[in-house]
């Protein structure tokens, strides 16, 4: 019923939307190369777990939505796409790397029509952004206690850092049971 209202070019954007989402398969996530980490995680990946991380944290935290803390975390980085995923020393050298992000984002949401709007809106409500931050630099500290446990002894630091910019009760807890699991 939904494509019956909708016209080929949008039924085409939407697929193009959906085939650029896959390409975070394909997209590494650059910081663990400065770990030594030859084959790291792609952003789909950790898309994914930051996602179910925010869920439980928005639960654990009391938000009164947590399926959008989710939603926002899940699509949080599509935009690397078309940017890629740039650790914090290389984006530090990119000047116009926030405005180039919302470019992306828009034009991205253009492909869903009428449907996009929601997802801006869902990516620029920052009634979340504490949780979703949270739950996006937990699952970096997951990650590197993975690694750390394999044998990429440079992946510890991540985790000491990552504790020190959490700012839920929950997600500080969570890091620190980490650190003695």
């Amino acid at each position: 019923y939904f494509l019956v209202l909708m016209k080929e070019e949008e039924i085409k954007d939407l697929l193009k939307y959906f085939f650029e989402a896959g390409q975070l398969k394909h997209v590494k996530r650059s910081g663990w190369w400065v770990a030594k980490i030859k084959d790291p995680e792609s952003v789909a990946e950790h898309s994914w777990r930051a996602a179910v991380i925010s869920l439980v944290l928005a639960h654990a935290e009391n938000f009164p939505n947590p399926e959008k803390v989710a939603c926002r975390v899940l699509l949080h980085d599509l935009h690397e796409t078309r940017l890629l995923d740039q650790h914090k020393i290389s984006s530090s050298y990119s000047r116009f790397s926030k405005e180039a992000k919302k470019k992306v984002e828009l034009d991205q949401c253009a492909l869903l029509g009428k449907h996009g709007e929601k997802m801006l809106s869902l990516l620029n409500d920052d009634s979340m952004l504490r949780i979703a931050k949270d739950a996006d630099m937990l699952e970096c500290a997951l990650t590197a206690r993975e690694y750390f446990d394999i044998g990429y002894k440079d992946a510890w630091d991540w985790i000491e850092r990552v504790e020190q910019v959490l700012t839920t009760s929950t997600a500080k807890e969570l890091c620190s049971l980490l650190k003695k699991t």
